[in-house]
C-alpha cells in the first residue's frame, strides 16, 4: 500500500510520516473548499489515521468507520489520491465509506452507532472461519451517546472475540456533545489524579470485557503509533478501548475556533444554511412567544435544522438528546401525552431510525407530536446514506398521522402556524434547499385539503407534492402552452377525496420526490383502482439506492424528471 508521494507508508520515517500529514491536510482543505463535505472532522483525525496505516496492514485488518464523516485521509492512503479531486461528485469518490468503491472500505456506513456492532461481526466471523485479522471501529464520543453502542457491548463478553474500539473525542458531533455519558468521557479526560478516584467506581468498559486505555492525545503522530503499536499486541488476547483526546478542525485556525460551522461546507465554501430550516426556527420562536406550550426537539443537530435562536430564547423548552433519534421520538410522545407540543426537528434519513416509535409511541396514542422532516427527497452530494426518499413510503401507512409537504416556504410557514392547533400526530417533509416561491394557487390551507395551481382544458391532471415536483409539474404544464390542470397535493395524508372526484381527468399522473413504493403516487393509484376511466401515472424516485452527486444530475437519473413525463404524455396523448 503506497500513500499519496508514491511510497509504502510503513517505509517512511517519522519527518516523512508528519510531512505526509501537512499534505494530507492541504489536499482535504482544497479539496472540500471545491467540492463540498465534512472538513473539521476529517482534519481532527489525521494523525491517528496515518499512525493506524502505518501500525495496521490494510485491507487484511479491518477498519470500520461511525458514520464515515471522517475517512477522507483513510480514503487519499488507500490509493484514492489521484481520483480525490472528485470527491462527492458524480462517477468520484463517496464522502462516506464504500464497499463498492475499495477493499480498504470493508463496511459501509453513514448513520451513529453501528461501527461496534459491525466490528464485533467481522471479529466473530473471522474466529468462526478460522481467520488471523484485526478488527478496529472508530466513533465519535457524538456517536457514543447511541443506544446502538451499548447492545453492542453487551454482547461482547457472549460472543467471546477480540476487538479495537478507538474513541476519537472531540467534545463534538455536529453540535458540542452533550449527555451523561459525554460528562462521563470528561472525567476520564481530566487529569491523572482525579481520574484515579473516579475510576475505581466508573469505569464502565472494563465490565462489558474492554481493556480501557486512555486519555491520549489524538493529534500526536509519535504517541498514537507508539500506543497503537502496544495495542496491536494486546489485541491477541483481549478487547481494547483506545480513547484518543483529538482537536476537530486541527491545522486550519479558522476551523479549530468554528468546528460546528465548518463541519459541513458547500462547493463554494459557505456553511450549509437552508431556507426551509431558517423559516422553521423563526416561525417556532414567534408561535413559542404566545404559547408556552411549544418544545423544540433535536437529535444533535439544532444549528443545522434552524434551532439555535429558539434554544437561545427558550432554553427550558429546548431538547437536544445527542444521537439518539429513537428516544426523541418517544420522549416527544410523552411530552405531548403531558399536554405540551412538541416539535420534533430531524433530517428524513435519520427519521428512518425511529419507525417503531412513530407507529407506537405517538400515532398508536394519536399524540400531537409535529414532526418538521428536514432533507427531504434527493438531497445530493452525502449519498445513499443520506437521500431522504423514504419517510413518505413509510410514514404513509401509519393511522392518525397527518402528512403535509408544502410546495413552498411560504406555505411551510402557514402549516407551522396552522398545526398549534391540530391536536393529533403532524409530519411536514421538506427539501433542504428553497429554490422557488410560487405566485400560484386557489385556496387557504386547511388541513387536509389540497389546492389547484392551474385548471387545463386537456385529459390530462398532474397531482404534485413538495417545492421541486410542483416545479416540475408547471414545466411540464408550460410546454402543453397551459392546457394540463396542474394540484399542489400538499397533503400525501389524509388524501383529498374531494378534488380528486372533481378532477373528471382520463389520464392522471402523480409527482413525488420520493419512492414509488409506498408514496404518494401509489395512493392514488389505489384511490382510483375502482375506476377503469382513469389512467394513472406515477412518476418518483427509482427502485435503487441514489448515490453521490448534484440534486439536478440525480433528479434527473433517478427521479422524476421533466423530459421524461412530457415525453410520456406526448405518446400517450398521440
Amino acid at each position: 500500500m503506497t500513500d499519496i508521494f508514491g511510497k509504502d507508508i510503513k517505509s517512511l520515517n517519522r519527518e516523512e510520516l508528519s510531512k505526509l500529514c501537512e499534505r494530507l491536510r492541504e489536499e482535504i482543505i482544497k479539496t472540500v473548499m471545491n467540492n463540498g463535505g465534512h472538513l473539521s472532522s476529517n482534519l481532527g483525525i489525521i494523525e491517528l489515521t496515518v499512525a493506524l496505516h502505518y501500525v495496521f496492514d490494510f485491507p487484511d485488518d479491518k477498519l470500520i468507520f461511525d458514520v464515515g464523516h471522517q475517512c477522507y485521509a483513510h480514503k487519499l492512503l488507500s490509493g484514492r489520491d489521484t481520483v480525490f479531486t472528485n470527491l462527492r461528485k458524480r462517477g468520484g469518490p463517496s464522502g462516506f465509506p464504500k464497499r463498492e468503491e475499495s477493499e480498504y472500505d470493508c463496511y459501509n456506513t453513514g448513520h451513529a452507532g453501528t461501527s461496534v456492532s459491525a466490528a464485533l461481526g467481522f471479529a466473530k466471523a473471522r474466529d468462526i472461519k478460522g481467520e488471523d485479522f484485526n478488527v478496529i471501529a472508530i466513533i465519535g464520543d457524538g456517536s457514543f451517546n447511541n443506544g446502538l453502542v451499548y447492545e453492542a457491548f453487551n454482547s461482547l463478553r457472549p460472543l467471546k472475540t477480540n476487538i479495537l474500539v478507538i474513541l476519537n473525542d472531540n467534545g463534538m458531533s455536529i453540535s458540542p456533545t452533550i449527555g451523561s455519558m459525554h460528562e462521563y468521557l470528561e472525567q476520564l479526560s481530566r487529569n491523572d489524579a482525579y481520574r484515579a478516584k473516579v475510576e475505581k467506581h466508573t469505569n464502565i468498559f472494563e465490565r462489558f470485557g474492554f481493556s480501557y486505555d486512555g486519555v491520549y492525545d489524538g493529534n500526536d503522530l509519535d504517541r498514537m503509533i507508539e500506543k497503537l503499536s502496544e495495542i496491536k499486541e494486546k489485541l491477541k488476547t483481549q478487547s481494547v478501548i483506545l480513547h484518543v483526546a483529538t482537536k476537530k478542525g486541527k491545522g486550519y485556525p479558522f476551523c479549530e475556533e468554528h468546528p460546528q460551522q465548518t463541519h459541513g461546507i458547500t462547493c463554494n465554501g459557505k456553511l450549509n444554511i437552508t431556507s426551509y430550516s431558517e423559516v422553521l426556527g423563526k416561525t417556532l420562536v414567534s408561535l413559542a412567544e404566545t404559547d408556552k406550550s411549544i418544545v423544540a426537539v433535536t437529535a444533535a443537530m439544532t444549528p443545522s435544522l434552524g434551532l439555535s435562536e429558539f434554544f437561545e430564547k427558550y432554553p427550558d423548552r429546548s431538547i437536544d438528546v445527542g444521537i439518539c433519534e429513537e428516544h426523541a421520538t418517544i420522549l416527544c410522545a410523552a411530552l405531548a401525552a403531558q399536554g405540551l407540543k412538541p416539535y420534533y426537528a430531524v433530517y428524513s434519513t435519520f427519521l428512518q431510525r425511529s419507525f417503531d416509535e412513530i407507529i407506537l409511541d405517538i400515532c398508536s396514542q394519536n399524540l400531537p407530536v409535529t414532526i418538521c422532516i428536514d432533507r427531504a427527497g434527493i438531497s445530493g452530494e452525502d449519498g445513499e446514506t443520506h437521500q431522504g426518499v423514504f419517510d413518505l413510503s413509510f410514514l404513509n401507512m401509519i393511522p392518525n398521522l397527518t402528512i403535509a409537504v408544502p410546495k413552498d416556504i411560504t406555505e411551510f410557514e402557514e402549516m407551522l402556524t396552522a398545526s398549534v392547533d391540530l391536536n393529533s400526530p403532524l409530519a411536514i417533509r421538506y427539501p433542504k434547499e428553497c429554490r422557488t416561491v410560487f405566485d400560484c394557487g386557489d385556496g387557504q390551507l386547511e388541513f387536509g385539503k389540497c389546492e389547484y395551481l392551474n385548471r387545463g382544458g386537456a385529459d390530462v391532471a398532474i397531482l404534485a407534492c413538495g417545492e421541486r415536483a410542483i416545479k416540475t409539474a408547471l414545466g411540464v404544464n408550460a410546454h402543453f402552452n397551459g392546457d394540463v390542470t396542474v394540484v399542489n397535493a400538499r397533503f400525501v395524508k389524509p388524501l383529498d377525496t374531494q378534488i380528486l372526484d372533481s378532477l373528471n381527468k382520463k389520464l392522471i399522473i402523480t409527482i413525488e420526490d420520493n419512492q414509488l413504493s409506498g408514496g404518494f403516487g401509489s395512493s392514488i393509484c389505489n384511490y382510483f383502482s375502482d375506476n377503469c376511466g382513469i389512467s394513472v401515472k406515477c412518476f418518483g424516485c427509482k427502485d435503487e439506492f441514489i448515490p453521490h452527486g448534484t440534486v439536478e444530475e440525480l433528479t434527473k437519473e433517478f427521479g422524476a424528471d421533466k423530459n421524461a413525463i412530457i415525453k410520456y404524455i406526448e405518446n400517450r396523448c398521440d
